[in-house]
């Protein structure tokens, strides 16, 4: 049974719902739904969690309102705070969500922005079959690369699956050009993988030139379409699962935690593929953000 690192972010989600999203210069009533302990890594590390595999969540927790609810909440889920910081307080969102589910954050970055190469020092990275790495926390380049730095020594059998995210038109070239190499599997939706490459291929195209870089697995999300999955020149298309949207934050990190716990039991990418989409399916029918707890 091979061991994951999550690496990345926990974050306080301050939840509201509102009928829709206001336009400039409009005053709008919103509701407040909750508080609710989030972030990519730690949304990814709940299903791993759910699915009994063993995984570190390498996230800063540091000091102040925020970083006391990350850490409360790690504590009644009996997760290992690997790093503890003093020089500030965790992030936190207002997350806006529509009718539909659809949510929309607005973002208030903490200690997880303030990343240091002797924070890689509590950890080996070679004890890791399995990583994983969000685009939020590539955006800034002196965090990416001290990131990137610390996982170099990674085993040569290693993979990691780097998470896109919306903020991928921040990304420099210099950081795209340090991840995408071998053992790299890249998931992105649609919007994405257009933003990663350009619009002036078509999506076939996009997708061959990120596996040709990084002889791995690329996997794009369509939405209600399902998934799309590409590796060395074969193509197959991975039906979604249905259920009820109650809201749509975590899905698709719950989704990139399945891949990464089907893998780590042996599974193939297409089984590992379906048993994310399953564990995604979940989270969008349920209030919370992760299948922490559940």
């Amino acid at each position: 049974m091979s061991r994951s690192l999550i690496i990345g972010a926990a974050f306080v989600d301050i939840v509201l719902e509102l009928p829709k999203l206001p336009s400039s210069g409009q005053d709008v009533t919103a509701n407040f739904r909750k508080y609710n302990i989030g972030g990519s890594a730690f949304n990814v590390y709940g299903a791993l969690q759910y699915a009994e595999q063993p995984a570190d969540l390498f996230v800063p927790v540091g000091n102040g309102q925020y970083a006391d609810m990350v850490r409360a909440q790690m504590q009644r889920a009996k997760i290992s705070e690997k790093l503890s910081i003093s020089t500030g307080d965790n992030g936190w969102d207002l997350s806006f969500v529509e009718p539909n589910g659809e949510r929309t954050f607005v973002t208030i970055q903490g200690v997880e922005q303030q990343w240091r190469p002797e924070w890689f020092d509590n950890i080996n990275v070679k004890d890791y079959q399995y990583f994983y790495l969000s685009g939020y926390e590539m955006e800034d380049p002196k965090t990416a690369n001290v990131i990137l730095d610390g996982l170099a020594n990674r085993r040569s059998d290693s993979y990691l699956l780097f998470d896109v995210s919306p903020r991928v038109s921040y990304l420099s070239p210099k950081i795209m050009a340090r991840l995408l190499t071998q053992h790299v599997i890249v998931h992105a939706n649609q919007d994405e993988v257009g933003e990663l490459w350009g619009n002036g291929s078509n999506l076939a195209g996009q997708i061959t030139q990120v596996n040709q870089r990084t002889n791995a697995p690329v996997l794009v999300t369509l939405g209600e379409a399902g998934t799309l999955y590409y590796h060395d020149g074969k193509q197959e298309k991975i039906t979604a699962e249905k259920n009820r949207v109650v809201n749509t934050i975590g899905a698709g990190d719950t989704y990139c935690g399945g891949i990464i716990a089907g893998l780590s039991q042996g599974m193939s990418m297409i089984d590992a593929i379906k048993f994310g989409t399953h564990l995604a399916s979940l989270v969008v029918g349920q209030e919370t953000s992760s299948l922490i707890n559940h």
